[in-house]
């Protein structure tokens, strides 16, 4: 049974909204905006609020027995009772139950989490140093991820290099991606607008650069955005698809080489057509069409000198046609 037909806990949680600030989020987290921050919600209040009570609680009492049983003149300590049966018994059992109810509120929520309901809309997600690609059935790839507002989203999720997290505050969920293996989570967004995602999960350089946008769509938008945006990409001149390759495609060119003359991780791609390259393990080079080829096919092959050996290799990742593109529009770059 998943949280979309448990009716009675999301009324509950509704109810108990300012209690819990679910409403509108909160000092300690952001507006929840998705089905699956109900069971974080719920399970974060529930420790935070206990924990305050029993600091409170402790600290009081150790407060009022140091002032009330402090050391006085003239007065001798009486002798210590040896165990209080009712006093043992309700702290072993309290905090017995307490770890009872986190551990059913943790397990509910897990299972509700881990398991997507029937027919929800697939989306293929990609992570590489230091971007996302978000692949839609029709084929079309973004950066971003798009989804429909109330409808379960499942995201079959893997990583071309290291491990990522893919992580979306607003809709509490966590995931890593791992080399060679898919995992998957899904969510279903309630909220349209926009959120941030991004990786939790330490991988070089440019981690705290690996970023993406959620757009939720409103009801019947989806479908027409994804529409056009494959339209979109269609109709480009081979420049123009170039330029959006090099922002938009899986492991962007934008990630490591910039068009303005900027040192990135990688060399800027500005006005390279034409000149001579020196490299760390082959003589000099014209960068010309064969050469920007094999530098997209086989990095290795030759290694600018002044930087390291660590592009990903794109054979069989890009057509001739997308390769042919991006040195079209690199041409361009005077």
């Amino acid at each position: 049974m998943t949280l979309l037909s448990f009716k009675p806990w999301i009324a509950a949680d509704m109810a108990a909204g300012l209690i819990f600030g679910q409403s509108g989020g909160s000092f300690w987290l952001p507006p929840p905006s998705a089905t699956s921050a109900i069971w974080v919600d719920r399970a974060f209040y529930f420790l935070l609020y206990v924990s305050t009570f029993f600091f409170l609680l402790i600290v009081g009492l150790m407060t009022f027995f140091v002032v009330r049983y402090r050391r006085r003149e003239g007065v001798e300590p009486g002798p210590s009772p040896s165990h209080n049966l009712a006093l043992e018994l309700a702290w072993s059992g309290i905090p017995l139950l307490l770890v009872i109810a986190m551990f059913g509120l943790g397990f509910a929520g897990y299972m509700d989490l881990r398991t997507p309901p029937r027919g929800a809309y697939e989306i293929r997600v990609s992570g590489q140093k230091w971007n996302w690609s978000f692949q839609y059935p029709n084929g079309y790839v973004d950066t971003n991820l798009h989804v429909p507002v109330d409808a379960p989203v499942k995201l079959t999720m893997s990583s071309k290099d290291v491990i990522h997290s893919l992580f979306i505050p607003a809709f509490r969920i966590k995931q890593d991606l791992l080399p060679d293996r898919y995992t998957t989570m899904w969510f279903t967004a309630t909220r349209p607008g926009e959120y941030d995602l991004l990786c939790a999960e330490y991988c070089g350089t440019s981690h705290s650069e690996m970023l993406a946008k959620v757009v939720v769509h409103r009801p019947g938008e989806f479908e027409s955005w994804l529409q056009e945006a494959q339209r979109r990409r269609q109709s480009l001149s081979p420049v123009e698809l170039g330029r959006e390759l090099y922002l938009y495609a899986p492991g962007g060119c934008a990630v490591c080489h910039s068009i303005d003359g900027t040192r990135k991780v990688g060399p800027s791609f500005k006005g390279i057509y034409g000149q001579i390259h020196e490299f760390e393990n082959a003589p000099p080079t014209l960068v010309d069409d064969n050469y920007i080829r094999e530098s997209i096919l086989n990095p290795s092959a030759k290694i600018r000198k002044g930087y390291p050996d660590q592009m990903t290799v794109y054979k069989g990742q890009l057509s001739d046609d997308q390769i042919t593109a991006l040195i079209e529009y690199i041409k361009t770059l005077k």
